[in-house]
């Protein structure tokens, strides 16, 4: 992984976190701005996908466990689509606020890649 890439998606993670959050509080519902900044957030995760099948094979291996790393990657791709989804399936309040719950939730999944990418000797 990249950590200047990791730093941004977690910010555009956070960011889209706390406006869902606080717009679902607020008591708004699910719009073109709140799920737009979590589609913002899953194009960076495809791009991360790229960066991960690219990484290794430029010199930049990762330290910890592969296969945990996939699965977290491959969980936070998901998690947005599931989140966006709910959201459009339910139409209230409180499908706004699961979407800041998916991108503050996104923040800690993208961290916790980088210290498995970087940080642990397997």
């Amino acid at each position: 992984m990249i950590l200047w890439f990791t730093i941004v998606q977690i910010a555009v993670a956070c960011a889209s976190g706390l406006f869902c959050l606080i717009a679902g509080l607020v008591g708004r519902r699910p719009s073109d701005y709140t799920v737009g900044s979590l589609l913002l957030v899953e194009v960076l995760l495809i791009v991360q996908v790229v960066v991960a099948i690219i990484a290794p094979l430029a010199g930049n291996p990762p330290t910890g466990d592969l296969l945990e790393y996939w699965v977290y990657l491959i969980a936070a791709v998901l998690l947005p689509v599931g989140g966006t989804a709910w959201a459009l399936l339910d139409r209230t309040r409180w499908s706004t606020v699961v979407l800041g719950v998916v991108g503050l939730s996104l923040a800690i999944m993208l961290w916790r890649m980088q210290s498995i990418w970087t940080l642990q000797i397997g």
